[in-house]
């Protein structure tokens, strides 16, 4: 009993002395982990997230305002208004411009607009406006009709974009009588229609305007009827009532008349009392002669 008792005690010192000894041994380093890139010593602080925004309705698209109209190409004169230097400044309008010139109309514009309260708008067609015509077609054209196709393209009131659609068909021109040469403008929304009864041109970009001229470009020269497409002339003798042909003999007068026996028998008588009182005179003279003759004697 007592050898037992010494043998579970003998091992129950040996297995607390292993314990003992297990637990003072240190324990082993960790691995180290694999090289990193250096931290700074005082990393900055990380900004907070900002709090969810709420989410908002979508934004409805404002109403589509109507496009400005196109600004002048040349800015006003400050001093005389020159219509010929407007264009030349705008380029490409290098035929209307001289025709202008050689015609006469570009002064009296000049005179018009400087020393007058009239005003004008211009439809400039542009130089390939011109080529597109046929070949010869402003040679052939006289003085005259050179100037009233200048004039055609004028009106003698200041008219806006805006003012069109107020117009009256057939709008008058520096031309005349517009009869003699219509020109009819419709509008389409923000397009200008001009008609010639030749020609259908667009209105294009505004070259000049201020309170007394506007000058606008057109995309093709504005023809008039009355030049290029006149009207036939009517002959008088169409227009002349019907006469029954005459004879080409002329009417017989008195002389000519057939005498009848009772206007011959008048005639003898008459011719028979010439004669006798004829003789009676002739008998008188010569019995006065014969008594002179006989005193004298």
């Amino acid at each position: 009993m007592a050898k037992q008792a010494l043998s579970s005690l003998s091992i129950l010192l040996v297995v607390l002395f292993y314990c003992i000894t297990t637990t003072a041994q240190p324990a082993a380093a960790p691995a180290k982990p694999a090289d990193s890139p250096a931290l700074p010593a005082n990393p900055p602080a990380q900004p907070a997230s900002p709090p969810a925004q709420p989410a908002l309705p979508p934004v409805q698209p404002a109403a589509k305002a109507p496009a400005p109209a196109q600004p002048a190409l040349v800015p006003v004169q400050t001093g005389a208004t020159d219509v010929t230097k407007i264009l030349e400044k705008a380029h490409g309008y290098s035929v209307f411009v001289r025709l202008l010139k050689s015609t006469g109309v570009a002064k009296q514009l000049y005179g018009q607009l400087n020393n007058s309260n009239n005003g004008f708008t211009i439809f400039a067609p542009t130089d390939s406006a011109f080529s597109n015509l046929k070949a010869g077609t402003i040679n052939s054209l006289s003085d005259l009709q050179k100037t009233q196709l200048l004039q055609f393209h004028i009106l003698n009131t200041v008219v806006t974009l805006s003012n069109f659609q107020t117009l009256s068909n057939p709008v008058p021109t520096e031309a005349g009588d517009a009869g003699a040469f219509p020109l009819n403008i419709t509008t389409a929304g923000n397009q200008v229609n001009i008609s010639t009864g030749l020609v259908n041109a667009t209105l294009g970009n505004t070259l000049y305007s201020d309170d007394q001229l506007v000058i606008y470009q057109v995309t093709k020269v504005l023809l008039p009827l009355d030049i290029f497409n006149p009207k036939p002339k009517k002959v008088a003798a169409a227009l002349a009532p019907e006469v029954a042909p005459t004879s080409s003999k002329p009417k017989p007068t008195k002389e000519d008349a057939p005498v009848t026996p009772s206007e011959a028998a008048k005639v003898d008588a008459a011719a028979e009392v010439s004669l006798t009182r004829h003789g009676v005179l002739v008998s008188i003279g010569v019995a006065v002669v014969a008594f002179f003759v006989m005193k004298r004697a």
